[in-house]
């Protein structure tokens, strides 16, 4: 259920079962011309930039259009929409598309302070978060802010609030008032992320986890699935899986699926429910040390056949094809004569008719997926077909789905001394891929569980000073390259002795 998608949102919503999302937030780029649009700088999502500013604002209200149509087939009749805007096309947002597919509720002001450079007009200092639902029965639960100082020492009192009646005050009694304080209103103080703040990941349009919080909590319960279509830096599924509710993510950026991802890891425990990363490729070394079980299922499945369903496979297969064709799964790489030779038998005991059709038809007889396959197994399947007359079609696995593999990774290490508290300045320095896209650093990586949960989740630079104090320290770099692929060095740190690295 939980997933991050890199896609085209159009393209991978296409794909969903209608009427199965509870609650969705979105934060689609702006129509700015600002720099800033462009977050992270990915190709996909510089191509996306493009094509949304080509016919100007008429072309990207009808972009963002199909996508809305999308969401509202996706979305359940019980299901509420936020759509986060800021001032440049909010009217023709509203008017052009969210008034044609969904049911108005609140204009959110989401007001925040920050510094603005000085300009003859005033400092625009708020958003606007267009709150819309699919019907006129929606999820929605109530919110509170809490009461003031003075409201509170003046309910201590018996007294709450003095109103007018007419021309004459008159007071309402603190029984007569919630408990739970002022129901929420549509103004929505809520501090910007601040380049100090932990939660900051150093792009200029990442929103609060207070804010998304607020909207999840409102429109959602527990068990509920929540969908960001443009998932950016990842705030809403970190804050939806916080707050145990199931998500789905997509962007086109690969930085974006990355980085939420590990924001992700980072607040996970052991408790927490699994969840899946979807590239455009796969990692190859992930793939090769998979459960064979699981690996078996999934290829065979992706190749268009059913697997058997059990370990130990059938008859010397392992699934078949939707004709009844034997598959077979090797997880392994340089496939021998032998396997080859085994399978031929397998696959004539399997289904006697079906082969004996299949051979006089010149069709295969029977299927082996591996990673790669030696000059024996090779040979061995064309004399098989030049003697036998029988096909034994062999596959790679990379012909099945795109296989990509991790990039290298090397640390250098430079002592800078100890500071005045008695600790070690240890400079890390990453060694820069030709296609490496950014690092994540976790400086009290724990062996024992592997768990990565970085202190710097998104690193450029590939360069890191940290301040340590006596002892053993285990650190762990991860860098991340162009199609999402990942490599881990583990380093170990022995202050007051020798400085050594270890590596997986």
């Amino acid at each position: 259920m939980n997933q991050l998608i890199l896609g085209d949102c159009l393209e991978v919503m296409q794909k969903m079962d209608s009427e199965s999302i509870d609650l969705i937030y979105l934060d689609p780029p702006f129509f700015s011309n600002r720099n800033y649009e462009v977050i992270w700088g990915d190709k996909g999502e510089i191509r996306s930039f493009e094509d949304r500013w080509s016919g100007g604002i008429e072309h990207y209200i009808a972009w963002l259009r199909e996508r809305v149509s999308e969401m509202h087939r996706l979305l359940k009749p019980t299901g509420s929409i936020y759509l986060h805007r800021n001032w440049h096309a909010d009217a023709y947002i509203r008017v052009y598309i969210l008034d044609k597919f969904f049911d108005f509720k609140n204009q959110i002001i989401w007001h925040y302070r920050r510094w603005t450079a000085y300009s003859n007009k005033y400092q625009r200092l708020h958003d606007t978060i267009f709150f819309y639902t699919k019907s006129p029965e929606y999820n929605f639960n109530k919110l509170f802010t809490d009461y003031t100082e003075g409201s509170v020492e003046r309910k201590k009192q018996g007294i709450l609030h003095r109103f007018k009646k007419g021309d004459e005050p008159y007071l309402v009694s603190n029984k007569e008032i919630s408990d739970k304080g002022v129901p929420e209103n549509d103004v929505w103080q809520i501090p910007f992320v601040a380049p100090s703040a932990k939660e900051r990941m150093g792009y200029p349009t990442q929103k609060p986890e207070k804010l998304l919080e607020r909207i999840i909590l409102a429109s959602s319960n527990k068990g509920d699935t929540i969908l960001d279509p443009f998932v950016g830096g990842g705030t809403t599924v970190v804050v939806a899986d916080r707050l145990n509710r199931n998500w789905i993510g997509i962007d086109q950026s690969v930085h974006a699926i990355k980085v939420s991802e590990l924001r992700l890891n980072k607040q996970q425990s052991l408790f927490s429910p699994p969840f899946s990363v979807k590239l455009h490729k796969y990692d190859y070394h992930k793939l090769f040390n998979q459960d064979p079980y699981e690996f078996e299922k999934w290829i065979i499945e992706l190749f268009g056949g059913i697997p058997h369903g059990k370990k130990g496979g059938d008859k010397g297969t392992d699934g078949k094809t939707r004709e009844g064709v034997p598959i077979q799964v090797k997880q392994s790489e340089n496939i021998g004569v032998n396997v080859v030779k085994n399978f031929f038998t397998s696959a004539r005991q399997y289904d006697k008719i079906l082969f004996e059709k299949n051979r006089k038809a010149n069709n295969p007889v029977g299927y082996i997926i591996a990673f790669s396959f030696g000059r024996g197994a090779i040979q061995e399947a064309a004399r098989i077909q030049n003697e036998e007359g029988a096909i034994i079609q062999l596959v790679r696995v990379e012909s099945i789905v795109p296989i990509a593999v991790k990039p290298p990774l090397t640390i250098d290490i430079k002592d800078f001394g100890y500071n005045g508290k008695g600790q070690k300045i240890i400079e890390f320095k990453a060694a820069n891929g030709e296609n490496l896209a950014f690092y994540s650093w976790d400086f009290f990586y724990d062996e024992t569980s592997r768990a990565f949960k970085p202190e710097i989740i998104h690193d450029t630079e590939g360069i890191q000073q940290y301040s340590f104090k006596p002892g053993i320290h285990t650190i762990a770099v991860k860098a991340v390259d162009s199609e999402g692929m990942e490599a881990v060095e583990i380093l170990r740190i022995k202050v007051n002795g020798d400085v050594g690295k270890l590596s997986n």
